[in-house]
């Protein structure tokens, strides 16, 4: 997660069978990483979300074979964390989206005993409490989430019922707490990544299908909520990271592939291809 601060926070994953709880802080002006408190709970497969406050909501995931409800707050100013209300529902492989109020809206993901999960729930940052936020119309993990500037989020692919890889998408409503279908993708696809560009629309790159590894992108336009093909990546990857730059531009870097991780970067040219 980027702080406000400009600094990185990374928390808790795994390391073989050992779940973590430590967190380290990695300063881009110096290009050092340094030893944070760590959370009260070791947690994997958990999200990570920078609030409007600058706190950072770190919001269930697995500890071995437990799934997590448990949420907790890292506040960057005193450098300690605070555990917080429980989620309804303990879930892995969620997603998670600021809204423009400043909630955080959590949605789908997996649970031990009932599966993958249609559910989502409201954080109010000012309470501290979880609220339902309804049932999206299609149970998914490994989505994604995004921010759209009309306020609505845009939830993307993923998987579910075991081999079923989702091209599907679908809008949330913060104004009317509602969840409807948009267009679906081209291609079904998790472990993408997404990038709301600096024209509204959103760049959707990379994922697996099965054991597919994908190097294709689209772009979805919610003025018609309708997804086009864009231009492919150079090389296919899988759970990597996207990152829109100042510039318009977005950073792909790393993931994952059939043969091993990669360590390549590559650049969508925002002013070229989506202007």
């Amino acid at each position: 997660s980027v702080l406000l601060n400009g600094k990185v926070l990374v928390n808790g994953g795994r390391t073989g069978n050992i779940y973590l709880n430590s967190a380290e802080l990695y300063d881009p002006a110096t290009g050092t990483w340094t030893t944070a408190p760590s959370m009260n709970i070791a947690r994997s497969q958990h999200t990570s979300t920078v609030l409007s406050t600058g706190n950072v909501l770190v919001s269930g995931g697995r500890n071995s074979n437990i799934y997590l409800n448990s949420a907790e707050l890292y506040d960057p100013a005193t450098g300690t964390w605070t555990t917080i209300e429980t989620m309804h529902i303990a879930r892995i492989k969620h997603a998670a989206s600021v809204l423009s109020n400043g909630k955080v809206l959590v949605s789908g993901g997996h649970h031990k005993n009932i599966g993958y999960l249609n559910s989502a729930e409201l954080y109010d940052p000012k309470t501290q409490k979880w609220t339902n936020a309804g049932n999206m119309m299609t149970a998914r993990e490994d989505h994604t989430s995004s921010l759209l500037s009309d306020g609505k989020v845009l939830i993307t692919g993923g998987y579910t019922n075991g081999d079923t890889y989702l091209n599907s998408a679908e809008l949330y409503d913060p104004a009317t707490g509602t969840w409807t279908v948009t267009g679906n993708m081209n291609t079904g696809r998790w472990g993408h990544g997404t990038s709301v560009l600096l024209n509204g629309k959103v760049l959707v790159n990379g994922g697996r299908t099965g054991n597919i590894y994908l190097n294709s992108a689209e772009l979805y336009d919610p003025a018609t909520g309708t997804w086009a093909t864009g231009p492919s990546m150079n090389i296919a990857r899988s759970e990597h990271i996207s990152t829109i730059l100042s510039t318009g531009n977005v950073l792909v870097s790393g993931g994952y592939v059939g043969t091993g991780y990669i360590s390549s970067a590559e650049l969508y040219v925002y002013e070229i291809e989506a202007s």
